[in-house]
């Protein structure tokens, strides 16, 4: 019986709501003439929540390294880190209410983008009508970065580049795998890569026999799964966040289905959906921006990659997912581009951060010219043994595609 995280989380949430109260606990540390802040909206309640608090995660740890250095050097005085936090309930017109909020009444300096491609798009219209430089830490689609805007940024490369490489293992390894259903959450970032998936495999001679979509907050899905099984694909590929994809797959077991492969994206890069699939999970495959297994040295606070996994790991008794790392990392370049610029003012930090080309613990990160970083190779992985396999790419592999999902 697969326990759904949602229903796992009262503990976690108890810590949420912390939050709440706007502060981080850096918020103490100095009085508000030494200190910057920075806004975080996140959906710390609703179905989005175990992201949200990934992401959460992933800031507090950055704000606490800055911080345990004296903070960020501005012309050679020391300004303390402080994190504004609001939860906007997974609700993704809140959190564009809750930009503004932050921006207009809370006076933070800099922003980091909301959750997810759909609401960090919706958002950016509010940071970039007030020019605030804002890092989105988990968008992909290319939809949000289409809009000409000149203050978004985002540590996520577009979303092909997890689908090409996929599919181009399975079609190596797996060459009976002829058909492939597609299944995808109505939103922006799991529809934008579903319809990669799709692209890819025709491109690659794939024959995609079913692609729909199912709403944001669907509980029964067991009718599409009858149908796509009675389709008899090879390769079964599945997006949405964990929640869905937790569900989604306690209804495959319970129908008996069996595919050559299965991927699911975002779910199985988060420990918690391991943990919770349980057997179920073995075998999927799935896809990342970032693995800890990956070794960069890199110029930010963290340094190298094995010392973010190790500072994560003594903070939070857990290794890091790429969500909570690539929120690290968004705090990391903003504490590099402010002291580049030498300066809080919002142009000068924005013009530092669109000219970075550095190596950082996450790997080398330079932004294209629409704001989207372009300078990753995202893993790709499968779970063998409860834990994530690196598949691709060649320099950071750690074993072999495994075929048969029941």
């Amino acid at each position: 019986m697969l326990c759904l995280k949602s229903a796992c989380l009262p503990v976690i949430l108890g810590i949420a709501f912390v939050a709440l109260a706007g502060w981080s606990a850096s918020a103490s540390l100095a009085a508000a003439d030494d200190v910057i802040r920075f806004g975080a909206p996140l959906p710390l309640t609703g179905p989005l929540a175990p992201e949200g608090i990934k992401q959460q995660q992933g800031y507090d740890l950055w704000a606490e390294q800055a911080n345990k250095a004296g903070g960020i050097s501005i012309g050679g005085k020391k300004y303390k880190v402080e994190i504004v936090y609001a939860d906007y309930q997974s609700n993704t017109p809140r959190a564009v209410q809750t930009t503004e909020q932050m921006i207009t009444q809370d006076n933070i300096n800099f922003l980091f983008g909301a959750f997810g491609s759909g609401a960090a798009k919706a958002a950016s219209t509010v940071s970039e009508k007030y020019k605030v430089p804002t890092i989105a830490a988990a968008a992909s689609s290319s939809q949000v970065y289409d809009q000409g805007y000149k203050y978004l940024f985002g540590t996520y490369t577009p979303n092909d580049t997890l689908t090409a490489p996929l599919t181009q293992i399975i079609r190596s390894q797996a060459p009976d795998v002829k058909k492939v259903a597609i299944l995808a959450r109505n939103d922006l970032f799991p529809l934008a890569i579903a319809q990669e998936m799709e692209k890819s495999g025709k491109a690659n001679g794939l024959e995609v026999v079913y692609f729909e979509k199912y709403a944001i907050g669907t509980l029964d899905h067991s009718a599409t799964l009858s149908q796509i099984k009675s389709l008899a694909p090879q390769w079964i590929f599945i997006t949405g966040y964990i929640n869905d994809l937790l569900l989604i797959r306690k209804q495959m077991v319970d129908q008996q289905m069996k595919a050559t492969v299965v991927t699911m994206i975002a779910g199985p890069a988060y420990q918690d959906f391991i943990e919770s699939a349980a057997q179920s999970a073995e075998n999927l495959t799935s896809a990342s921006w970032w693995h800890p297994a990956e070794q960069y040295a890199g110029t930010d606070i963290f340094g190298s990659t094995s010392n973010f996994v190790k500072l994560f790991h003594e903070k939070y008794k857990s290794d890091p997912d790429y969500g909570q790392a690539s929120a690290a990392l968004c705090g990391a370049l903003f504490q590099i581009a402010i002291e580049r610029a030498g300066s809080l003012d919002k142009d000068k930090v924005r013009d530092e951060l669109a000219k970075l080309d550095i190596v950082t613990f996450f790997g080398p990160v330079k932004f294209g010219a629409n704001g989207q970083i372009n300078s990753l190779e995202p893993p790709v992985f499968q779970i063998q043994g409860s834990r994530p396999i690196v598949l691709f790419p060649q320099a950071i592999k750690q074993g072999e595609l495994k075929l048969g999902v029941n």
